[in-house]
């Protein structure tokens, strides 16, 4: 696919599109391979066109039928020849390591096969009192516009659209401009296997066609991963037609290091919540807290490990690290190590960087103050330490912050350490663990970083509204 033009608009099973050229560059030489025509205002009102004719037709298609699609698709994802395909499309585009992108189709065909599992899981509920019996029934919303961001373009796709299409919602997918492929390529996969109009894809400018999917009153819900800042533009423009959004944002996971942790464990957990990605998720741990009985020694260990770090070609085995999404994010990252280093923070950064591409070597800034290396999201393999001694100062800091999504606490006392989280106004955390987030468990934030949930029962409640028949006795 990514070898020739691809048309960047499918609807009902075929490609559409004679846009402008869209060309998609690969992160790891900063040079184009492959293109799109991309889609515009009026494609987008074409594949609404298309999902508003399916609705109906999918909505009253029985749940088990919904669900033997969504489990046929995550068969087809999983199968040897395209997983190595999606694999290799995911690396090419957004530059993580061949193995993460791996992990990602592996992590794509499990939220289908999960919301297969939800679409025929009991949802409805029965009530009665002496003169009434009431029948409460999730009802699909209708048809949904599915917003994805560059960082996941094949797992949060799959995550959105799988939920949707559980529910019963025909859904337009409309993936990141700058790594549209991997998007319009599931998409593919999955159009074979549902009527025409279930599932339409329009990739192209991000502002125009995702302002011509909220403009338009048949879009019953928009689900949207992204900035915080970007988010609120979504929920304004939204609100015109009524249209429900379903936002997940920015955020700031603090990574807390508890008197009680085990070091060791404490560092690998870093590491995976760091640096998975090449620091570029949504709940990538932002900023580090360490007990101020344990900082010297964290410090040092993780410092250690981070610089040790290999930059590299993606796609190669003792790859470490590859490069970030493109050459405005290098330039972002590393002036906020710069602007750091300027301040007199002490900054410890290594790696050999490779000439080629958009790479930026990790660096770790030590009691960094309120430098923007600590209160902007980072996004990026750079990181802020510092030490902490009073959890309820602690407490009040991270909560003070606004920002919700992700969060991590560790240590060796459990109960405690659970007891510390559930303080937190944070939407999932991770407990001696990096990598907190499951298809069976909702993941979503609070305040700044957004609302809805996308994954387990209640991502696919999202998508419903609760209709309640009240039956007279006689």
């Amino acid at each position: 696919m990514s070898s020739s033009l691809v048309p960047g608009a499918r609807f009902g099973g075929g490609s559409v599109g004679g846009g402008v050229r869209l060309e998609v560059v690969d992160p790891r030489d900063g040079e184009p391979f492959g293109a799109i025509t991309a889609a515009d205002a009026s494609d987008a009102r074409a594949a609404v066109d298309a999902a508003a004719a399916a609705q109906p037709g999918w909505a009253a298609t029985p749940p088990a039928e919904r669900a033997r699609a969504l489990r046929t698709a995550a068969d087809a994802l999983r199968a040897p020849d395209t997983a190595a395909e999606l694999a290799l499309l995911v690396t090419r585009e957004s530059g993580k390591r061949l193995a993460e992108a791996q992990a990602e189709v592996g992590f794509s065909a499990a939220f289908l096969d999960w919301f297969a599992d939800a679409a025929v899981a009991p949802q409805g509920e029965l009530r009665q009192t002496a003169a009434r019996r009431f029948a409460i029934e999730p009802r699909p919303l209708g048809v949904v516009a599915a917003v994805t961001p560059w960082n996941f373009p094949l797992s949060i796709p799959a995550r959105k659209v799988g939920a949707a299409l559980a529910a019963g919602c025909a859904t337009v997918l409309k993936p990141s401009e700058l790594t549209p492929l991997s998007g319009l390529r599931f998409a593919e996969i999955l159009e074979t296997l549902l009527p025409a109009g279930a599932l339409t894809t329009v990739a192209g400018d991000g502002t125009e066609v995702t302002n011509a999917l909220l403009d338009d009153p048949r879009v019953a819900a928009v689900s949207f991963t992204g900035s915080t800042r970007v988010g609120k533009l979504v929920a304004g423009r939204a609100a015109a037609t009524l249209t429900k959004p379903l936002l997940e944002l920015g955020g700031r996971a603090p990574f807390i290091v508890r008197a009680d942790a085990d070091l060791d464990a404490a560092v690998e957990a870093l590491l995976v919540a760091k640096y998975r990605n090449n620091g570029a998720s949504c709940i990538a741990a932002n900023n580090v807290f360490v007990h101020e009985s344990r900082y010297e020694a964290f410090l040092a260990a993780f410092t250690e490990r981070s610089l040790a770090l290999r930059l590299g070609d993606p796609r190669e085995d003792g790859t470490d690290l590859g490069p970030v999404i493109d050459a405005s994010h290098v330039e972002r990252l590393n002036g906020l190590v710069a602007k750091a280093r300027a301040a007199g923070a002490d900054v410890r950064q290594g790696g050999d960087v490779p000439k080629a591409g958009h790479f930026v070597a990790p660096a770790v800034v030590a009691d960094p103050g309120d430098l923007p290396v600590w209160t902007d999201e980072i996004f990026g393999p750079v990181v802020g330490v510092r030490p902490y001694s009073d959890e309820d100062a602690l407490v009040a800091e991270v909560n003070g912050w606004g920002f919700g999504l992700g969060g991590y606490v560790c240590g060796t006392d459990v109960a405690a350490a659970a007891a510390l989280a559930a303080r937190l106004q944070i939407g999932i955390i991770g407990i001696n663990n990096g990598a907190p987030n499951s298809p069976e468990v909702p993941f979503g934030g609070f305040g700044q970083s957004g609302y809805g949930r996308e994954g387990g029962i209640a991502g696919l409640l999202e998508f419903t509204a609760p209709q309640t028949l009240s039956i007279a006795r006689t």
